[in-house]
């Protein structure tokens, strides 16, 4: 069984307590015997896959398979096609360059439900929606690459593995995944 969950923010990618005030998995009666696949830290959301089948976890996350990832990352500032540009070709974290990825500025800026709770709001410092497609997915790497190069996420949303594109799933609610759109995580050959 293979299912997609949209996870809220303030949700950890597990079904036990780490004594944070955090909520778990273990609240959204998901079948028994599935576990997640990878990870969206605490504050993120979106697309979080699990299962019962040990095989889907070395498919979706050795990085020799380069599954992609697509996120949604709402940034302070405008990022130049410049700046871009550098976060594309990979950036110095921790002493450690990531891969290099596709970024760019979603036009038109998506439209998306205020998160509960609500992002840090600067009425002098503007923000806006990039899509970044990333093949690995380091701890906290998204938010990592927008603060280094001085745009940093104030909300991050994962939106597709593959081919299987998050939709319209609403927020805390899950799906088990049919055959076609098992075939979409696992695909390498992007339709755009």
């Amino acid at each position: 069984m293979l299912i997609a969950f949209n996870k809220p923010s303030g949700v950890l990618s597990q079904f036990t307590s780490d004594g944070s005030p955090n909520r778990t998995l273990a609240e959204f009666d998901f079948p028994k015997n599935v576990y997640p696949i990878g990870r969206l830290d605490a504050d993120s959301e979106g697309l979080l896959l699990l299962s019962d089948e040990p095989a889907w976890n070395e498919r979706l996350l050795h990085p020799r398979h380069a599954h992609e990832r697509e996120y949604w990352a709402q940034v302070e500032k405008i990022p130049s096609p410049e700046v871009l540009k550098k976060l594309g070709k990979g950036i110095l974290i921790q002493g450690r360059k990531t891969l290099p990825c596709r970024a760019w500025l979603l036009e038109p800026q998506p439209e998306i439900a205020a998160r509960v709770p609500p992002i840090r709001f600067r009425k002098s410092v503007p923000d806006c929606w990039i899509g970044l497609e990333l093949i690995e997915g380091k701890n906290r790497q998204v938010r990592k690459m927008t603060a280094a190069i001085g745009h940093p996420t104030l909300r991050l949303l994962r939106v597709r593995i593959g081919n299987f594109w998050l939709g319209d799933l609403p927020a805390g609610q899950f799906k088990i995944l049919d055959e076609h759109e098992r075939r979409l995580i696992d695909s390498k050959d992007l339709k755009r």
